[in-house]
């Protein structure tokens, strides 16, 4: 593929907006590099397991080589599948089923994705590059500039720096997110114990939200069992690209209010997951078994934020993705979806633009106005659900907690 360096893009984040937007420009021929503030690939927990809906699959599909593609969804989980909202007993109050369509709905794990994500850009992704800033004294050469003092000039900068962007202030002033109530313990824990699955069969495509008899606390898990293991997929697929292990497992959350988490334990893996099984002890066993068998350099304290939607946009050829614009608490499997849509529609506007010699200001005008109503729906609608599951409303949680549950047999035996 011939590259041209006339038409240039810049992207700061290597998370999975970034490296999606990286991919479908260098289909294109376009000269994309990344700027990622992390002196590695692998050097920090992001996640562990996302569920892509029909605009994530069509992201990856649009944006990836098909060698890639097939390889997302080989390593992926088997797709359709459950959400169970239940009690903290795990007596189902009701259920949401899923599309049992190969490209409606796929579980995958996010390291594995992420390398995905990664392979065939060698050499177009530099680590240890924090960008602080993009300084605009040449309005059609915008540069990024990093906090060791470097630059890179580009004919579009894009800012995908994550929730805790350092380029959101200046690109989109007075859109810093707003913090909320609550926070999730997030763990990780072998889905194979002793030789058997601890996650019984009757859940074994189900994604589980026991909320607690108390307002304001809730439990999250669901397995992550990988179609074929990535090493033998990615050899077959993709060699010579990082494979993970790929050792099945089941990704979990305690959700509950910020004041519960005292200031000294937020940066104290143990503490976290003792104050996650001090907290969960009125949980069913199975909820238990989970936290007291996490792996403890899994656990992530995550603080939940909304995005607020921008007002103006400070530079013309320079945009922002994912949760940089537009972070959501994890409430309806949104937040990833929402990023990759992004990386493809923003590939998309950029290739028209340099294709049918449209001005990028335009093009990154037609993303911007596109972007905005889609996301912050998304970032609504998971709010929304937040307050639902997890608020003071006495009704809803009663009827949740207390009736509905009696509707149904009981799924998961506690003995």
């Amino acid at each position: 593929m011939i590259v041209s360096t006339d038409f240039s893009v810049a992207i700061a984040g290597a998370g999975l907006a970034g490296l999606c937007l990286a991919q479908y420009l260098t289909r294109a021929g376009i000269d994309v590099h990344v700027y990622e503030q992390d002196p590695g690939p692998f050097v920090r927990r992001q996640g562990y397991r996302i569920i892509l809906d029909r605009y994530g699959l069509e992201a990856l599909r649009e944006s990836l080589p098909r060698h890639l593609y097939r390889l997302a969804l080989a390593t992926g989980d088997e797709p359709g599948g459950q959400l169970r909202f239940t009690d903290s007993r795990l007596r189902d109050a009701f259920t949401i089923t899923f599309k049992d369509e190969p490209h409606a709905t796929r579980q995958v794990d996010r390291l594995t994705l992420r390398s995905i994500l990664q392979s065939g850009l060698d050499g177009r992704i530099h680590y240890s590059k924090a960008a602080v800033a993009v300084d605009n004294g040449d309005p059609a050469r915008p540069q990024l500039r990093f906090a060791d003092s470097g630059t890179a000039a580009a004919t579009v900068v894009v800012g995908a720096d994550g929730v805790g962007s350092a380029l959101r202030k200046q690109l989109i002033p007075y859109a810093d997110p707003a913090t909320t109530p609550m926070v999730g313990i997030y763990g990780r824990s072998p889905l194979w114990q002793g030789g058997e699955s601890v996650i019984p069969d009757a859940l074994r495509t189900s994604g589980v939200l026991a909320i607690a008899n108390r307002p304001g606390r809730a439990f999250f898990f669901t397995s992550m069992r990988f179609g074929e293991r990535p090493p033998e997929a990615f050899a077959r697929l993709a060699p010579g690209s990082y494979a993970p292990t790929g050792d099945d497992y089941v990704m979990w959350g305690l959700l509950l209010r910020q004041e519960e988490v005292p200031a000294v334990v937020r940066g104290d893996l143990r503490a976290l997951r003792d104050l996650a099984a001090r907290t969960s002890t009125d949980f069913h066993p199975l909820v238990r078994r989970l936290v007291d068998t996490a792996e403890l350099d899994a656990t992530v304290l995550n603080v939940f934020a909304t995005g607020r939607r921008p007002r103006r946009w400070a530079v013309p050829r320079a945009t922002m993705m994912g949760d940089a614009v537009h972070v959501m608490p994890p409430f309806g499997a949104q937040g990833g979806n929402t990023a990759l849509r992004d990386a493809a529609l923003l590939g998309r506007r950029l290739v028209e633009a340099r294709t049918n010699g449209t001005p990028v200001e335009d093009a990154i005008a037609a993303y911007q106005d596109e972007m905005v109503p889609y996301a912050f729906r998304a970032v609504d609608t998971a709010a929304r659900l937040m307050r639902r599951l997890t608020g003071d409303a006495a009704a809803p949680h009663w009827v949740l907690t207390r009736v509905l549950p009696r509707l149904h047999r009981v799924t998961v035996p506690e003995a």
